[in-house]
């Protein structure tokens, strides 16, 4: 039996390619299933447990929030140099 944690990030937040990143780093971890939505890049994380579920889903959130947050200070970095 496994359990499913669907994730939706907002696309004026989260950056397309670091919610792909964080999914990749993580891809040992669980199943996942992308999806894009008009205004949210969708995650569905699959585990053999709802506790890894949400556990792994909890890092997934974690992990696209920290590359997105990174990103855009690199790239305002780079705009004010």
């Amino acid at each position: 039996m496994s359990a499913q944690v669907t994730l939706r990030f907002h696309r004026h937040l989260y950056l397309g390619e670091q919610v792909d990143a964080a999914v990749k780093a993580l891809g040992n971890f669980g199943e996942f299933v992308l999806r894009e939505e008009p205004t949210h890049w969708v995650v569905e994380v699959t585990c053999a447990t709802e506790t890894r579920a949400r556990r792994v889903a909890r890092e997934l959130g974690n992990h696209a929030l920290g590359r997105t947050i990174q990103a855009r200070r690199a790239e305002a970095e780079g705009a004010s140099a």
